[in-house]
């Protein structure tokens, strides 16, 4: 009996072409579908004859309710090694075996920097307006060398986006509630003594943290307060870890520069969500991860498995 793949949010439709499933071409079905499914009804029918199911990242959950509605389904493949939103309990009860695939830092550290640099030169802003016919000329772009860039988290990703700012000449310095004296020293960074010290000194602050208990909502109404009317906030990791209302705030009010987001409380963003159009941020849609290289990883070890 062949078995029934399901690749969900394949929004590109290139997950049967950018990794080779010839392997399991004999044996299994492969089918892709680009629209996001929004509830779990539409979910359990779209997947009620599936066996294995790959996902990508924490887009799509997978909550004991669901698992229990899918009787046919013996595999999970996540891409990535962590994620939030598998029910892995529900899983192993109803025999289901759930894999994680590797993923590399790189695609998220280039995209902090597209983000940082898109603000700080008004990148968007000039190029429509030159395409557009508008006005030559309109922004007057900041600074990086000399400036200072607050990294909230130095690990993996955090220090690359680090070893890059201090090549533009960056003055960098780091927090986070685990981070010593000794992993800065590595880096070559700073260690801020506390959040709010970073917070109020940096020019153009980045979020690297892990979402968890200790970090959702760690940027508050009175955390980023304390940014300069002249900062920037950049967070290519989860949105929950700054409070969303409270950015959309400072950014109508204009209390800080701008934000560079590729991270959203409901993904996809509906269609009349207020992050689509608020003023002074520049915001993609979670690509962080999305590259060539990292889709063929993905897919070819959901292959493998």
């Amino acid at each position: 009996m062949r078995l029934r793949c399901a690749v969900l949010d394949d929004f590109q439709q290139v997950a049967t072409e950018i990794a080779d499933w010839s392997p399991v071409a004999d044996a299994v079905d492969v089918v892709s579908f680009r629209t996001h499914f929004t509830d779990e009804d539409a979910l359990a029918s779209a997947l009620a004859d599936v066996d294995i199911v790959v996902t990508l990242r924490e887009r799509v959950a997978f909550p004991a309710s669901l698992i229990a509605r899918l009787p046919r389904l013996k595999l999970i493949v996540a891409s990535g090694m962590r994620n939030s939103v598998i029910d892995y309990a529900a899983a192993e009860a109803h025999g289901v075996t759930v894999c994680g695939t590797a993923s590399s830092s790189t695609p998220p550290v280039e995209l902090t920097w597209a983000l940082l640099l898109g603000l700080a030169r008004g990148l968007v802003q000039e190029s429509n307006a030159l395409r557009e016919g508008g006005p030559w000329q309109q922004t007057v772009g900041a600074d990086l060398h000399g400036r200072r860039l607050g990294l909230l988290g130095l690990g993996k990703i955090g220090g690359r986006v680090a070893r890059v700012g201090l090549a533009f000449g960056m003055r960098v310095s780091a927090w986070s509630q685990n981070l010593t004296r000794e992993r800065a020293d590595e880096v070559g960074v700073e260690l801020a003594p506390s959040k709010e010290e970073l917070l109020a000194n940096a020019d153009f602050v980045s979020v690297h943290l892990a979402l968890g208990d200790r970090t959702r909502g760690l940027l508050g109404p009175a955390e980023l307060a304390l940014l300069k009317p002249t900062a920037y906030l950049i967070n290519t990791s989860r949105a929950a870890i700054v409070d969303q209302e409270a950015l959309l705030a400072a950014l109508r009010e204009g209390r800080i520069a701008g934000a560079g987001v590729d991270v959203f409380d409901i993904e996809p963003l509906p269609a009349g969500h207020p992050m689509r159009t608020a003023p002074r941020l520049l915001a993609t849609p979670h690509l962080g991860y999305v590259s060539r290289a990292n889709y063929a990883t993905y897919y070819g070890q959901a292959v493998e498995a």
